[in-house]
């Protein structure tokens, strides 16, 4: 491991300046984050409208919910291997197409059981594209501001979800729920030439490859790197099997901690995230003020995601994340206040989502802080992956719950569980084996 991190060409992309490239990448990758929490969210912000489309229960939702969540699952946990190994660029290019064409295809779903299935398809390009932008953005930022860079870059996401909040409050009425998955769906297939003429590959890929092609030895010169018969040894790419390596190596208790610490964030972001809507119509509000307070959620996850990288850099990532977890729980809480006047409301899941929206961005960017190159977009999509399983642990048990009578306090005072298990998660990751694991790194 010494001869990859000590490499001249590691060297020189670990300290690379942040120019008009690295930029450039983190706009692209914060928009295809921004169409992934836009198409997260779409389902949950129709459901309220196809309730009495379909004249269907509340309940019967969770079907769609969480077999989006599965999807999620499964292009996280496929998406990682791949693109440690054949490239982050071409995963994500594929993924952007996937999420667009299923989630125009969900506007003109005639069934919810059609829905449900087209719904799982998108969630497989959700789930890949993830890692792809995490570990593209990593390769194109230099170690000082790798955490920082993923954080702002993941912001995209949550304002993705803000804005698509906002917009299907004002569609709704005019143009029915079509129109958020038709936006959802033209969108990111017209970003797709767009990635495909100017994302570059990721540096790491480009070396390994011996790649000379026009455009390869612009970005590598832009990068002060050369071409050259060194190949994969020069750079810190996957060897083996990456998924194997995440237990090897002293990562196999990073790896599980990250996987629980995900698990129990992923279960409330997707419970309050798929069913913040509906409870809050069944609470007395229309489909389009339903929606219009459900983006506050995500409207507190873009202010969190800003605050939170210059916080964690001052006093420490997982303590400041940590915290942030625990304050998300004690706002979901209070949503299940009664009584609580409209404006305190819009406040309680506006803080909500800064710790369970905002937490779980920033604990992607930790993640991809905690694993070396060779291994960063396989440890982020299992991370993601076995998180998904609390992605639809969540879904399902806000179904059942509202299936079996339980009052909208009830449910949220039950989510604020989950922030308390990630907040006790995240600061055992801090302790004695996330910094071994960092020592092993700089080693």
């Amino acid at each position: 491991m010494s001869e990859i991190t000590i490499s001249a060409a590691e060297r020189a992309l670990e300290r690379q300046r942040i120019g008009r490239l690295q930029l450039r990448v983190a706009l692209l990758c914060a928009l295809v984050q921004a169409f992934d929490g836009y198409d997260i969210t779409s389902i949950g912000l129709a459901t309220p409208s196809l309730i009495h489309f379909w004249s269907l229960p509340p309940a019967a939702f969770a079907k769609a919910f969480v077999m989006s969540s599965v999807g999620i699952l499964v292009g996280a946990l496929l998406s990682g291997p791949l693109g440690d190994r054949i490239g982050r660029k071409p995963l994500l290019v594929a993924s952007t197409a996937i999420i667009g064409l299923f989630s125009l295809l969900s506007a003109f779903a005639p069934s919810l059981t059609v829905l449900v299935a087209l719904r799982f398809f998108t969630g497989i390009g959700i789930g890949g594209a993830m890692p792809a932008t995490v570990a593209l953005t990593s390769d194109y930022t230099p170690g000082r501001h790798r955490g920082s860079f993923i954080m702002w870059m993941f912001a995209g996401n949550t304002l993705g979800g803000f804005l698509g909040g906002q917009l299907a409050a004002q569609m709704l009425p005019h143009f029915g729920w079509q129109s958020i998955f038709l936006v959802g769906g033209v969108l990111p297939l017209l970003l797709v030439p767009v990635l495909t003429l100017a994302l570059p590959e990721s540096p790491r890929f480009l070396l390994a490859r011996g790649s000379t092609s026009p455009g390869a030895l612009r970005v590598l010169g832009g990068l002060g790197l050369a071409a050259s018969g060194g190949g994969a040894a020069e750079v810190d790419v996957a060897r083996g099997n990456p998924v194997s390596a995440l237990f090897a190596g002293g990562f196999a208790r990073t790896t599980l901690l990250l996987w629980i610490m995900f698990f129990a964030g992923l279960l409330d972001l997707y419970l309050l995230g798929y069913w913040l809507p509906a409870v809050m119509h069944l609470s007395g509000l229309s489909p389009a003020d339903s929606a219009f307070a459900a983006s506050m959620q995500t409207a507190g996850g873009v202010v969190s995601i800003l605050a939170l990288g210059p916080l964690s850099r001052r006093f420490g990532a997982e303590r400041v994340l940590s915290l942030s977890f625990a304050l998300g729980a004690l706002f979901i809480a209070a949503i299940a206040l009664p009584g609580l006047p409209y404006g305190l409301l819009l406040l309680a899941i506006f803080g909500a989502g800064a710790g369970t929206i905002g937490s779980q961005l920033a604990a992607n960017a930790l993640c991809a802080t905690l694993y070396p190159a060779r291994i960063r977009s396989t440890g982020i999509g299992w991370a993601l992956g076995i998180g998904r399983l609390g992605g639809i642990v969540g879904p399902a048990l806000g179904g059942a719950l509202i299936a079996v009578g339980w009052s909208p306090k009830h449910i949220f005072l039950c989510a604020c569980l989950g922030s308390v298990l990630a907040a006790a998660t995240t600061l055992l990751v801090g302790m004695r084996g996330g910094a071994a694991v960092r020592a092993l790194k700089e080693g």
